[in-house]
Formats: structure tokens, sequence, C-alpha cells
């Protein structure tokens, strides 16, 4: 999944459409021959600075494809960086007795409330209702271009340096489990599988999975959160 003048749809189906389990579907590809963002690339003042002066550059994945008939809605996800010794992800696993996404990889985040002042704010309130993360610990870089998801929420990632020190709370209603994932794993291109299968209306839908091997916990990153883990690659590799 190359970045090319077409745009690439991340088209993911839906549970409610057709029951699957995207770990069954075969690999189509790796993209192996792409460089793994480089590690001096990943530390806190390398990501400052490239927030600070952003590289031009093109997003690969900005939808997947529209399968409810409900408006747009506004929506902020954190992708908080733990600046460890080597960085991590921060990620959560959601409940599965959500009504959208329930089961899945995701970041911390969610609708954008009337009385948040910005969508970073509602990211930093998002992740703190679901995992306790304070904004104490969080320092915000930026955000990248909105990614719109199958139930029509034109997302905003909010990128952001995470201390060490933190201590979260799991909000058990919305989060399952929490989790961190190394940031330079999620930046390697070798790590991103492309799967592909053909629905019942004979349309040809491709996604991104980037499954991390956690002790014994397969923590499976696909979908929307892999797709704007790739935009996030593809900015910082430009």
């Amino acid at each position: 999944m190359r970045a090319s003048p077409i745009e690439t749809i991340n088209a993911v189906i839906p549970p409610v459409l057709q029951s699957f389990d995207p770990r069954e579907v075969p690999v189509s590809g790796i993209d192996i021959d792409l460089p793994a963002v480089p590690h001096d690339r990943l530390s806190a003042r390398a990501l400052r600075s490239r927030f600070a002066t952003p590289p031009a550059w093109t997003p690969e994945m900005r939808r997947e494809p529209r399968m409810f008939d409900r408006p747009p809605a506004q929506a902020a996800v954190l992708i908080p960086i733990v600046m460890r010794d080597e960085p991590t992800v921060l990620l959560t696993e959601r409940t599965t007795n959500l009504s959208t996404h329930s089961g899945q990889v995701a970041f911390p985040g969610g609708r954008v409330d009337p009385e948040d002042a910005n969508i970073a704010a509602a990211a930093l309130r998002e992740a703190w209702e679901e995992v306790g993360l304070s904004a104490q610990y969080i320092e915000v870089l930026g955000s990248l271009p909105t990614y719109t998801t199958v139930t029509s929420f034109i997302v905003t990632p909010v990128v952001a340096l995470v201390r060490p020190d933190f201590e979260l709370s799991i909000n058990p209603h919305e989060v399952a489990e929490a989790f961190e994932v190394p940031f330079g794993f999620l930046m390697n291109p070798a790590n991103h599988r492309r799967h592909s299968l053909v629905d019942d209306d004979q349309m040809s839908r491709e996604w991104l999975s980037m499954p991390y091997q956690d002790g014994p916990h397969e923590r499976y990153v696909w979908g929307a959160t892999a797709g704007m883990l790739r935009n996030l690659y593809r900015f910082l590799s430009a």
C-alpha cells in the first residue's frame, strides 16, 4: 500500500454486515521493501522538531467506505508515545459490549463534545475517561489529517509524548485492557501486513494489520488504528 495519486480506501467490513475474524484472512503482502523510520527520528527531540516544522508529505489512508446511514460526527483519538528507553505506543482493547468497534485494538478516544475547547482537549479528556491517563503526563505535539471510519466518525489523531511515570485507571465499561507496543515495531513496514477479500457484492476490500506478539498475547492492530499508524509512518519517514 504505497502512496499514489489514487486515494487508498482502507476498506474494512464491519461485523454487522459480515461476521468474520480478520486474523483468518490471508496476508496478501508485506511492505518489506519500505524502510523503517530511523531510530533517531523516534526520540522526543526529533518528534518535537518534526511536528514544529512538518515536511511535505501525503497521507496514505484517509477513509473507509461508508456503510452506515448516519450523519458524520467529529471524533478525536490520542496517539500516546510513551518516552521509555525504547519508546512505545499506548493502546487499548475495547470491551465487547460497545456499539461500535467492540473488542478491537484502538487508541484512547471518542466523540468530540460541545464542551471540549478543541480537538486536542477532546483527545485528552477521552484518554482520562477511558484509561485514567492524566494530562499532567502528556505533551501534545500536533495532529495528523483526519481519518473517516465506516461508522461515519471523522477522527483527528492527536499525537503526544507521554512521561513514563504515569499510572492508569481503566474504565471497565469501555476498555478491557491497556498495553504498550514498541514504537519502532509499528514504524517498520516489515511489520505491516496487507489483507484483501471480496464481499458478497463482489467488492474488493483491503486493510492493514500490524500484529504484535506480547508474550502470550497477540495484539492484533488493524483497521482504522493501523491506518492512522500508517499515516504516522508516512509523516515520520517523509
